[in-house]
């Protein structure tokens, strides 16, 4: 395969590919792949540095007579999400990648591919050992740990590159130029319960949402899915007109970048009111299906007797919990000006949980205008202090805001037309990139991410065109010579 693999075009590119795809780089786990490609500089002769989290710079002099032209900064990172099918045989410690020619793309044995970002550092790797690429003064930045947690962006100094003139090649749709991405925070809502004894005369039910889709809370949020935690909410506050009743524990969500896609509540209700909730819960069933038809045909509310609990929340801490979560935001605030099409402001519900004797609630707020996360953020605060939560706000990201004048933009723009005959699709993604935080720290870049067709990444259903590799390198080639 090795040698099927290598016979592509752009054949550097594709030997690069190969080659760091031997050496194991789940995130977090970057040492090898690094020490490699500071071996391959120093064989070019070129001068580089790393820094103390694994994040490494490597310098490329100017060809003959572009010594005067701004540098540029090649960006991709080295680390690639790690899993594999059930069924499939593999130790990412320490296997090869096992990669396949299927059909016009390469793919994986199995597991995922690290085409995402592999191909970035691939392409960089081929322009420090070409001889007969025109280009400015280079520089090749490779980061760490961007999957998991944008640990290497976050770690940069302020002087490890000098080059303002920026193209990050980890995005994954040929003939898309990035100009923005999204930022954001999280705000956490705690409160101490108060518990009482539960009543004898009452049945103990688990009410539950189920069946919805889910879906990223950046990228999905403009969907209108259902969000399971907002529609358990529902349920629970209209519970209150029909008769008494307690909550003894609540859940829901797993992830803060997720829309929720189940979550449940366990209840004590009236004995004798055992038929008036089934029929609620219908009732909220039809009418969940009916709202949400043509986005989360599959919602399910069901109710099944449990147990019975021990201790029950009192009601006046039922009632502020419920009615902080029923009106707590969730889903598209605001949609962008400056790029049609793109959500500005966003806030996720993600999760909700009973930990011991405390109910705690996590919310991800996401916007491409930093005044806008904070202001949503405070939103939330704001409604969680009514209702008497403890509040905390952290885990925050730099948004990068959309430049539709930028000067690298134009250059962009202008070469894809005369290269290919039509506009390149220029977009924002409301969601976090790396660029976002290479932009705060790094005053005055002019940046744009782009890169091939890339479907399924994170999944071992990771493929790459290959056809659009060749498309990209040739049109990131471009770019290069006219970058001025």
């Amino acid at each position: 395969m090795k040698d099927i693999i290598e016979e592509l075009e752009p054949k550097n590119v594709w030997k690069n590919f190969y080659a760091i795809n031997q050496i194991p780089r789940c995130s977090g786990h970057e040492e090898a792949v690094g020490q490699y490609i500071i071996d391959f500089a120093e064989k070019l002769g070129l001068s580089w540095k790393k820094d103390d989290v694994g994040n490494i710079v490597i310098t490329k002099p100017a060809t003959a007579g572009m010594e005067d032209r701004p540098a540029c900064v090649i960006q991709g990172h080295l680390d690639m999400v790690c899993e594999k099918n059930k069924d499939t045989v593999h130790d990412f410690s320490k296997d090869p990648i096992k990669m396949l020619v299927d059909d016009g793309w390469v793919t994986a044995d199995g597991t995922t591919l690290g085409a995402d970002n592999g191909i970035a550092v691939a392409m960089g790797m081929a322009i420090m050992e070409a001889t007969n690429i025109a280009h400015p003064p280079m520089e090749f930045l490779f980061t760490v740990d961007e999957e998991t947690g944008l640990t290497g962006a976050n770690s940069l100094k302020n002087d490890f590159v000098q080059g303002r003139v920026l193209l990050n090649i980890d995005s994954e749709e040929e003939g898309a130029l990035y100009i923005g991405c999204a930022g954001g925070q999280h705000t956490i809502l705690r409160k101490q319960i108060d518990w009482v004894e539960r009543h004898d005369d009452h049945k103990t039910f688990l009410l539950k949402v189920s069946g919805l889709r889910g879906g990223h809370s950046g990228l999905n949020i403009h969907e209108g899915f259902g969000n399971a935690i907002k529609l358990l909410a529902r349920v629970l506050y209209n519970l209150k007109d029909a008769f008494h009743y307690h909550v003894a524990s609540i859940e829901g969500g797993s992830k803060h970048n997720a829309i929720p896609r189940e979550a449940e509540a366990l209840i004590d209700v009236p004995a004798d009111r055992v038929d008036s909730l089934k029929k609620i819960v219908s009732d909220f069933q039809t009418t969940f299906k009916e709202e949400l038809k043509f986005v989360d045909a599959d919602v399910t509310v069901t109710v099944e007797e449990q147990p019975a609990t021990a201790r029950v929340f009192a009601t006046d801490f039922r009632d502020k919990l419920i009615g902080v979560l029923y009106v707590m935001p969730h889903g598209v605030m605001a949609m962008s000006h400056a790029v049609e099409g793109l959500v500005e402001t966003s806030t996720n519900m993600a999760i909700i949980a009973t930990k011991d004797d405390v109910v705690e609630m996590l919310t991800s707020q996401r916007s491409s205008v930093a005044s806008s996360i904070k202001n949503i953020a405070d939103t939330v605060s704001a409604l969680g202090k009514l209702g008497e939560f403890q509040i905390e706000q952290g885990g925050g990201y730099p948004a990068w805001a959309p430049n539709p004048d930028s000067a690298l933009l134009k250059v962009c723009k202008e070469i894809y037309a005369g290269k290919y005959g039509s506009e390149p699709h220029v977009k924002a993604i409301h969601a976090g990139l790396e660029c976002g935080i290479i932009g705060e720290k790094y005053d005055g870049m002019d940046m744009i991410s782009f890169g091939p067709d890339i479907e399924g990444a994170h999944s071992p259903d990771e493929r790459i065109r290959i056809e659009s590799v060749q498309h990209v390198w040739e049109y990131l080639l471009e770019i290069l010579n006219n970058i001025k």
